[in-house]
């Protein structure tokens, strides 16, 4: 049994990434369907919460389906951070997570997320002024480093310890890699056997099978995975990890008739919580995925994507399944990272 804090979790922990405008509480609601041990919201940007942004405090809000949730926070300034994980500590999370590794240029070139991995000793104060101002576990997700050539991961896990968080998520890539290239999980193992690194390392990057799930655990020895882009449009991928632990049997690819199914599922409910726009606009990244790989399908996956009414959608989407229902993608087909 694993432990973040006094939160219990099987022996092979699956969480799910935070990722901006994909887990919002309709995803999350609907990879807690698949099994997830975990979750996290979009990072959320403490210098909005504070300054009453609707965006930011609307990802606040938790509903008691998704739990064990963490709400994720990002951020370069130490006072900023503290109080908006105060805030944040009203909608009474699971844990409070710190977000260190954003590569996003607009983020980390601006000293917040990945840009901490250039100021240590402020990335220390941040983590170690949370713990104190709030009373849930605060956890932090980083990357391996800035830059190939300075990779900081090892020494900062050591660091961190002493701040008094609970956990510590890798992604095995730095900064300037953005997502390209391969995850060096390497670094993950290095940290994870570590004697003076007494906390839960969570391994991130590049798990998109069942059997590279495995493989993390195996030769890496993280206590969780942390899942992420696989996910988008595929969040059947969970319980296909799960399945793959307890059987070592790989469950069948479901058939386009059964990704319509949850894809329409999965549209139902996000225009029960928002309105009708960002409903339609924000599911077309993960129609992208829903659909990928069907030879011939793409005119199809076109049209879903420009549909502008949820009649448009639905019909679209009966209409992929009169055209490819029985389509099941072989699994040597390369899923995205």
């Amino acid at each position: 049994m694993k432990k973040i804090a006094n939160i219990e979790f099987d022996n092979y922990p699956v969480f799910l990434a935070p990722m901006e405008d994909v887990t919002d509480p309709v995803f999350r609601w609907l990879c807690k369907q698949y099994d997830v041990d975990l979750m996290y919201t979009e990072f959320i940007s403490a210098d909005g919460i504070l300054h009453g942004g609707k965006k930011g405090i609307r990802k606040l809000n938790l509903v008691d389906e998704e739990r064990p949730v963490a709400i994720q926070l990002y951020g370069k300034n130490v006072e900023s951070l503290v109080e908006a994980a105060k805030i944040a500590e009203r909608s009474n999370p699971e844990l409070i997570d710190l977000n260190f590794g954003c590569p996003v240029k607009k983020i980390a070139t601006k000293g917040a997320g990945a840009g901490l991995l250039r100021d240590i000793p402020k990335l220390l104060e941040i983590t170690e002024k949370v713990v104190k101002a709030v009373n849930l576990p605060v956890t932090v997700k980083t990357r391996l480093g800035w830059h190939f050539d300075s990779i900081v991961i090892e020494q900062l896990a050591e660091q961190l310890v002493n701040t008094g968080a609970q956990a510590l998520t890798i992604h095995a890539r730095t900064r300037s890699q953005i997502y390209s290239g391969d995850a060096d999980w390497s670094y993950i193992k290095k940290v994870a056997d570590n004697p003076k690194v007494n906390f839960p390392i969570i391994g991130n990057g590049d798990i998109d099978s069942a059997k590279k799930a495995k493989e993390a655990f195996d030769l890496y020895s993280p206590d969780a995975i942390m899942v992420g882009r696989a996910t988008i449009g595929r969040p059947w991928l969970i319980k296909e990890i799960k399945h793959y632990f307890k059987t070592g049997e790989l469950l069948p690819e479901p058939s386009i008739k059964e990704k319509v199914e949850v894809a329409k599922y999965h549209f139902e409910k996000s225009l029960e919580l928002k309105e009708l726009r960002p409903a339609i606009v924000q599911m077309r990244r993960h129609y992208v995925n829903y659909f990928k790989g069907a030879p011939g399908i793409k005119p199809l996956r076109i049209k879903v994507l420009q549909a502008n009414t949820p009649e448009d959608v639905y019909n679209t989407l009966d209409e992929i399944v009169y055209n490819f229902g029985d389509f099941v993608l072989d699994r040597n087909y390369s899923n995205s990272k």
